[in-house]
């Protein structure tokens, strides 16, 4: 996918509604099945979008990083120290977000809550239950508290984000590299973790694939999986594009709308109970946030503008 000068912002925000829509519901399709998968799915991603970056991004390692270079013993810290904020930033995210479904958070309910919750923070910085299973109070503290950390940084990624676009240029396609590049020695301390969920994801239900001249069998979830990291790969390169074109609050107003689709989704596709209560609590959050970060006052000056 090769983004021109010209495109236009709505055209970008198009692909991040469908490539982030498909992806989160490849990611439901998965956790279902595997609750503690969020650390493999992680890890995938982020090797899919490394090797992609290096290939085309950094030439193999052969193009020079658009952020100043220095010589000598800390060559390595000099030329990422300004991208080691956000890596972290981002890993935080993605660990907290993996763990909260470890303690089985259901999925509309940790979209509302940081969807609605990543607009405050932004600002401030710039129930549903499974039909069979119930949560126990100890979980859904956890979860909550995870949910928590993963918003709080989340919000405070696009920030990041746009302080390097005003330091350096706009450099997407490398800021995705970096992040999810850097990323990757940790996992290192999960592998255990992670080689456990792929045997999950090995002894998942067969799925077959009928072709002209032969028949193909994959694992379900390993096909899910690839299908996570395809879409994941065009939802969050769209981002990363829409972060050089926009401020950090239009960014997590989007990707806020985004959220509210894919509840849509997980509640009609994926068949979870959302009662009349829970509609009307969500609707009166969705336009509390909204009112409390002066969007239609936001949009009124830039017209004026």
């Amino acid at each position: 996918m090769k983004y021109s000068h010209g495109l236009k912002i709505a055209e970008v925000i198009a692909v991040v509604m469908m490539g982030c829509g498909a992806n989160l519901v490849c990611l439901e399709a998965i956790i279902r099945q595997a609750p503690g998968a969020g650390n493999a799915i992680n890890l995938a991603q982020n090797a899919l979008i490394s090797v992609d970056g290096f290939l085309f991004t950094t030439r193999c390692g052969t193009k020079s990083s658009a952020i100043p270079l220095n010589n000598g013993l800390n060559y390595l810290i000099q030329r990422h120290r300004n991208y080691i904020l956000l890596v972290i930033q981002f890993f935080v995210v993605s660990l907290s977000s993996s763990y909260a479904n470890v303690y089985r958070m259901p999925m509309p309910l940790i979209m509302i809550f940081r969807s609605v919750s990543d607009l405050s923070v932004n600002r401030c910085i710039s129930d549903k239950t499974d039909s069979n299973d119930t949560i126990s109070p100890y979980d859904w503290t956890v979860g909550i508290g995870l949910t928590l950390v993963s918003l709080f940084v989340s919000a405070n990624v696009g920030v990041t984000q746009e302080k390097l676009h005003l330091k350096f240029g706009k450099h997407p396609r490398e800021a995705l590299f970096y992040t999810h590049f850097l990323q990757l020695p940790v996992f290192l301390l999960l592998t255990s973790d992670i080689a456990n969920h792929f045997v999950i994801f090995n002894n998942s239900d067969p799925f077959v694939i009928d072709l002209l001249v032969l028949s193909l069998s994959l694992p379900k979830l390993w096909l899910l999986l690839l299908l996570n990291c395809l879409a994941q790969y065009v939802c969050i390169r769209s981002v990363f594009v829409l972060t050089t074109e926009c401020t950090s609050l239009t960014v997590t107003l989007v990707l806020t709308i985004r959220k509210f689709l894919s509840i849509i989704v997980s509640i009609f596709y994926f068949n979870n109970p959302f009662t009349t209560s829970h509609w009307l609590g969500t609707v009166l959050v969705f336009i509390g946030t909204l009112l409390f970060v002066n969007i239609p006052l936001r949009f009124y000056k830039h017209k004026v503008k």
